[in-house]
C-alpha cells in the first residue's frame, strides 16, 4: 500500500492539533482522513470508517483515550491506535501501552515521528 492510500483518524479536543496534523498527512498526499473530538465519537468514528491507523489524544472529554483505545480494541484487536499525551507522559505513556497501544507520542508532536508510523503501516499493508 502506498501512503497516500493509508486512511487516517484523528481525535483529539483540540481543533488546533487536528489541524497541524490534516496538514502534516495532506503534505504526504493522505486525503482519507477522519476526525473525532471526544473519546465516545473517537469510538463511533471508527466503528464507522475502518481507519488503517488512529492519533489520539489521552486526555479528552466523555470518554479517555485509554477508555477509547480499550472499546475500540475491543471491537477490533488489530486496531493500530498511536495514543498522545503531554500531560504525566510516563505514567500515560505505561498506561497506553498496557492498555494496546500501537505507539506512543509526546506532545508536541514531532511530525518526523509521524511520518516514521505511517511508512511502517503502508510497509504492513
Amino acid at each position: 500500500m502506498e501512503m497516500k492510500d493509508i486512511k487516517v483518524q484523528i481525535s483529539d479536543d483540540s481543533v488546533l492539533v487536528r489541524k497541524k496534523m490534516k496538514d502534516h498527512l495532506a503534505s504526504l498526499g493522505i486525503e482519507n482522513v477522519v476526525e473525532a473530538v471526544n473519546g465516545n465519537e473517537a469510538v463511533s468514528v471508527y466503528k464507522a470508517n475502518k481507519p488503517d491507523i488512529v492519533f489520539m489524544d489521552i486526555v479528552m472529554p466523555e470518554k479517555s483515550g485509554v477508555e477509547a483505545l480499550l472499546d475500540i480494541l475491543a471491537y477490533d484487536s488489530s486496531a493500530k491506535v498511536v495514543m498522545a499525551s503531554s500531560v504525566g507522559t510516563q505514567e500515560n505513556l505505561k498506561i497506553a501501552i498496557a492498555a494496546g497501544a500501537y505507539e506512543f507520542l509526546q506532545k508536541p508532536i514531532n511530525y518526523d515521528d509521524v511520518t516514521k508510523i505511517l511508512e511502517k503501516i503502508a510497509e504492513r499493508k
